[in-house]
């Protein structure tokens, strides 16, 4: 089978597309042979800095939809020939790609396997941020980095159904304000102004909630735009700064609080409690709450293009590599 890894950290020139063996499942595992596998902002992390990188050579991706090629043992409610969408630690950039069955789940009613790709890191994610984690109530407002990624895109519509007084955006060029501004965003700010422009849009009272997978400084003028009692969640370091550190001087005064998530953390400690939080956020997108466009697809082979897109941060919504066909 085709599969694309890296042997060294660098460019997305660094990713070549390989020969590999077809794995077998082991015990409590099934494998997929792939339809489309999803491109997300982790993989080019492994690639360029080593971002939960065991070993090399390591081949990256994270979630993929397929149907199952065979079942291990001790595998229940899964079958060879089932249209499923996985999450997976690592190797979802091949034709065929081995899952822990707990993190398996059947193709969503009405999505066909394309859209199914977008879904396992994002959309739990999103759902996470607001309602999980971040206790989201009707009426308050949420403030948004990356609000045009995929993520960001499914949180705006996500905070919108849910009853938020005010749906703010940060981007990071002005090209993916209107992209924002039609997911669910009230007022998209760029990423130098948005403190200030957080203020102004509030009256000096600061958002409920803000949900940031930025990062350093980012992370620090968030802080300071939260309300009285308003809540952070923390889901990455985009910046690649140091790990942050808050403590009672930034949040005591006010009652602020700080939280974090990670869905590939939560699938290795609780898999239970992330597939029941991937249930919920399905349902979002089979009843029309949430839309997830697919903006940009390429063949597994051109792996390095779309390492591209995604690098430049130019990209809006969900990247795809198209494995099959």
């Amino acid at each position: 089978m085709r599969a694309v890894e890296f042997h060294e950290y660098g460019g997305p020139e660094v990713l070549k597309v390989v020969e590999a063996d077809v794995p077998e499942p082991g015990p409590g595992q099934v494998t997929i042979d792939a339809a489309y596998t999803g491109v997300n902002f982790a993989d080019l992390k492994a690639r360029a800095e080593g971002y939960r990188v065991n070993e090399l050579p390591f081949r990256p991706g994270l979630e993929v939809s397929g149907r199952i090629r065979a079942v291990g043992a001790g595998v229940t409610g899964l079958r060879p020939g089932q249209d499923v969408v996985a999450l997976v630690d690592s190797g979802a950039y091949a034709e065929v790609v081995a899952a822990d069955a707990g993190t398996v789940f059947p193709l969503p009613d009405g999505l066909d396997p394309r859209t199914a790709a977008a879904l396992p890191t994002v959309l739990p994610t999103a759902h996470a941020l607001l309602h999980e984690v971040g206790r989201l109530r009707a009426g308050e407002t949420v403030l948004v980095h990356g609000a045009a990624g995929g993520v960001g895109t499914a949180a705006g519509q996500l905070a919108r159904a849910a009853g938020a007084g005010a749906v703010y955006g940060v981007v990071s060029s002005p090209d993916k304000a209107a992209h924002a501004l039609e997911h669910g965003y009230d007022e998209v700010f760029g990423t130098d102004t948005f403190a200030a422009d957080v203020h102004r849009a509030t009256g000096g009272r600061g958002v409920d909630l803000v949900l940031d997978p930025v990062g350093g400084d980012t992370l620090r003028q968030g802080l300071g735009a939260l309300a009285v009692f308003g809540r952070l969640v923390s889901f990455g370091n985009a910046s690649g700064e140091e790990p942050w550190h808050v403590g009672q001087p930034e949040l005591y005064p006010h009652g602020r609080s700080v939280a974090g998530f990670s869905v590939l953390s939560l699938a290795q400690t609780a898999p239970d409690a992330l597939r029941s939080l991937a249930e919920r956020a399905f349902r979002t997108v089979t009843d029309g709450t949430v839309r997830l466009p697919v903006t940009a697809e390429f063949p597994l082979s051109d792996a390095v293009g779309a390492h591209r897109l995604l690098g430049g941060r130019t990209s809006t919504g969900k990247l795809l590599l198209r494995t099959a066909g």
